[in-house]
């Protein structure tokens, strides 16, 4: 999806946000904030680009700014610890869960507010998680899915975020169990904010579980563009029978690929802005299961 008016708040919304999280001084932020609302997308002088790509602007300003080549390092271990201390809280889900399918994609469209829901307590994040799975999913959609699954050999997986790819690998597993899917999960190369990396699959625990490939995409960029990752992924996006892309970067940036990628790939996030709202024709912060939007 290419940029909207509402993106640009919210772009500068999540740059504050992120100079804040690395501890980056106000006089820094000062100093680096002219370069960032010169960025022509954020002027509302190029429209023709995706939030990732304004967003991967904004980061390679930040991240010179903080000289380090992953900042948000920290904050993404704390996301997957948090989520991995729940793993005992996950697996009786699922096993009282007569519908382990539906409950995976909606696990795993609510890692999506991983933000949101980190309370300093462990029954913070579980009452946020309750909650929550009491939202529908789209019920076409689900079925759509579930019958595209039931042929698919070759999964390819669209990671998105640390601490919710515990909740992808959970997902994952019903994938593997129910499906007898072989499944690729695609990490980011270059860290940005909290996407996930290889150190973060890692850690959650698919790494040995599942394959784990990087994008190739040699920047800073929130998202999935074909023709910037490797030719291995590339590859395996045309080979794979069904694709799973997570998250509203990996939309924002996938969903500009050709009929026959989008063909096989389901969408699966939240809507957290007006235009997802108009676009999917769901209600804000509510699950979506989207194919060929």
């Amino acid at each position: 999806m290419l940029i909207q008016p509402d993106c640009i708040p919210c772009i500068l919304k999540m740059a504050v946000s992120s100079m804040k999280q690395v501890e980056l001084e106000d006089s820094t932020i000062r100093r680096i904030f002219p370069s960032i609302t010169a960025i022509p997308s954020l002027r509302g002088q190029a429209w023709q680009v995706t939030s990732p790509q304004v967003i991967e602007q904004v980061m390679e300003i930040l991240m010179e700014a903080t000289g380090r080549p992953d900042p948000f390092r920290e904050l993404k271990q704390r996301q997957n610890q948090a989520i991995l201390g729940l793993e005992s809280f996950l697996r009786d889900l699922f096993r009282k869960d007569p519908d382990p399918l539906r409950l995976g994609v909606k696990l795993a469209i609510i890692g999506n507010t991983i933000d949101l829901m980190m309370g300093d307590h462990r029954t913070d994040v579980e009452n946020t998680l309750r909650g929550q799975l009491r939202l529908p999913v789209p019920e076409a959609a689900l079925a759509a899915f579930e019958r595209r699954l039931a042929t698919a050999e070759r999964v390819l997986y669209l990671g998105d975020n640390a601490g919710e790819i515990v909740f992808d690998r959970f997902f994952i597993e019903v994938l593997k169990d129910r499906f007898s899917s072989e499944v690729v999960f695609v990490v980011r190369s270059m860290p940005v904010m909290n996407d996930a990396t290889a150190r973060e699959a890692s850690q959650a625990g698919l790494t040995g579980f599942v394959p784990v490939v990087e994008n190739g995409i040699d920047g800073p960029f929130p998202g999935t563009d074909l023709s910037r990752c490797s030719q291995e992924v590339r590859e395996l996006a045309e080979q794979s029978d069904l694709i799973i892309s997570k998250g509203g970067g990996n939309f924002d940036s996938f969903g500009e690929e050709s009929e026959a990628i989008l063909e096989k790939t389901f969408f699966l996030l939240l809507s957290k802005c007006i235009p997802y709202q108009t676009l999917f024709n769901v209600p804000l912060f509510k699950p979506v299961l989207a194919h060929q939007p």
